[in-house]
């Protein structure tokens, strides 16, 4: 780890302008930079805590009906608030199967946005990889690249996206606060992470100093809390990033599918909106053949990067599987492996419970 000097702002203002020179990064948590800068993939040359900077550590609601999150909120104080796991079930459940309980005491929400992929070939200095090093090249590309993408890569970079927290958000088409050195700006969390294109390997849209200071939830999310859920499919069941994730939201007239929300995890550098998806529910009886159909229209232009042909039928099916788990109904009580694709056993000790409906 190299020198760095550590500058403590004392407002949003002063951390914007630390951060704008170059080598320059923010701390919150740190529950990702700091891991990064002891194997040498970050070497920062000005660290700028904005840990202590005051009143971004709460939840709005607003009078619109939609909510805001300050970005140093903490992902567990988020997922166990019961009026927001009451009305954004999915995403707390999405929170509760990410890291452990202690990384998900520490981490924040601005954090969880940002966090980098966790790529091997990114995190080995040793290996070619365009997003540490532009123009050296990917070595994942002929690699061990089982876990990489199916949607959105290009020669470039075949990264996924590892947070389990954005697939909900870009679902429910969450809005993200940014301040910056021309000022502040919302941008959709759609536009915050980039797809590698043709000749870069990018990861968001930021400009240098830009600080997310917090996310908004419009008012017609909350339409979806009756039918809401994330399913997660991982190679352990606890502590483990996904292999293919799925967020599935149906605002439901009887068995009518009135609207629908749908994300699709780890198949991509970005958590990938299903659009076309969503368009085939509309209107439709839900049930297991329509649901089919959707997952086909979510996956059309997937196609391997690699030795991972077999994460396309993964995310087919554990589209397909989010979505019959959202049409039987957000459970009551949040189950005991949040997110798992397997048979739902419910929490029982009272202490543990978070009533979800």
């Amino acid at each position: 780890m190299n020198r760095f000097d550590f500058i403590r702002p004392a407002n949003i203002a002063e951390a914007v302008t630390a951060a704008a020179v170059p080598g320059s990064v923010y701390l919150a948590a740190g529950t990702n930079l700091l891991d990064l800068m002891k194997i040498g993939v970050t070497r920062p040359e000005r660290v700028i805590d904005i840990s202590r900077l005051p009143g971004l550590d709460r939840i709005e609601w607003l009078s619109d009906g939609s909510v805001r999150i300050g970005a140093l909120m903490r992902n567990a104080d988020l997922a166990y608030d019961t009026r927001f796991a009451a009305t954004y079930p999915a995403i707390a459940e999405a929170l509760l199967s990410g890291a452990s309980a202690q990384l998900r005491n520490a981490a924040t929400v601005g954090g969880n946005l940002l966090q980098r992929t966790r790529c091997a070939y990114f995190q080995d200095t040793a290996s070619a990889c365009n997003r540490r090093e532009p123009g050296s090249g990917c070595d994942a590309l002929h690699g061990e690249n089982r876990l990489h993408a199916v949607l959105g890569w290009s020669e470039q970079c075949i990264a996924t996206h590892p947070s389990d927290f954005c697939v909900p958000l870009a679902a429910l088409g969450a809005v993200i606060e940014i301040e910056g050195v021309g000022g502040r700006r919302d941008i959709p969390i759609e536009s915050l992470h980039s797809l590698p294109d043709a000749s870069r390997a990018l990861e968001s849209t930021l400009a240098p100093g830009d600080f997310i200071t917090g996310l908004r939830l419009p008012p017609e999310a909350a339409s979806f809390a009756g039918n809401a859920r994330y399913v997660k499919l991982r190679e352990r069941t606890s502590y483990a990033f996904a292999v293919v994730s799925a967020a599935a939201m149906l605002d439901m007239d009887g068995d009518t599918i009135r609207a629908s929300r749908l994300a699709i995890g780890a198949v991509a550098a970005k958590p990938w909106r299903a659009h076309e998806a969503e368009a085939v529910l509309v209107g439709q009886k839900a049930g297991r053949e329509i649901f089919e159909k959707a997952a086909t229209a979510a996956l059309a232009d997937a196609r391997p990067s690699g030795d991972n042909a077999f994460k396309i039928t993964l995310a087919h099916r554990i589209l397909v599987r989010a979505l019959m788990l959202a049409y039987e109904g957000t459970p009551k009580v949040m189950p005991a492996l949040p997110a798992s694709p397997f048979p739902e056993q419910h929490l029982s000790a009272p202490k543990a419970d978070l009533h979800v409906a």
